[in-house]
């Protein structure tokens, strides 16, 4: 099968959308991704998956360190800035938890060290050993079949 067919596949499984967080030297990056889930309860883990070409990959080997937000229906700009899908220039106001930066108005900031992270294919798999977590109100920003929003889900 071709990549396109593949790619169209995976996008009619509904998720929710996040944005990796990162530090470098005293900047703050972030890169908007789906690929996240919850590995373990005990100890407390996650995992997110970058693209080997994706700049953030290289923050997060050197930092050690990253955060995943996951946002609220009313920041769909902010992922589209975070994943280069807009020209508009937004300014980004970081908070920080245990020196990480976080994105504010996010439903969950999950603050990690890195565990383990192991190269798969064209991406590396990170497992974040849950450090402290931010949790508010609200619902959450949904992807499927390439659109964002919670009628695409319906319709």
């Amino acid at each position: 099968m071709d990549d396109r067919t593949f790619r169209n596949a995976m996008g009619k499984f509904a998720t929710g959308v996040t944005v990796v967080t990162a530090k470098s030297g005293n900047d703050s990056y972030g890169m908007t991704a789906n690929a996240f889930m919850s590995v373990s309860l005990n100890p407390k883990l996650i995992t997110v998956s970058i693209d080997n070409r994706a700049n953030m990959l290289a923050r997060i080997n050197a930092s050690k360190q990253f955060a995943v937000n996951i946002l609220s229906d009313d920041q769909q700009d902010v992922s589209m800035h975070f994943a280069g899908q807009t020209s508009d220039k937004k300014q980004i106001d970081f908070d920080y938890i245990q020196g990480i930066p976080v994105l504010k108005e996010s439903l969950v900031s999950v603050v990690c060290d890195v565990d383990t992270s192991y190269v798969v294919g064209d991406h590396t798999l990170f497992i974040g050993k849950v450090k402290d977590i931010a949790v508010r109100d609200g619902y959450p920003l949904t992807f499927y079949s390439g659109k964002y929003g919670i009628n695409s889900v319906v319709s």
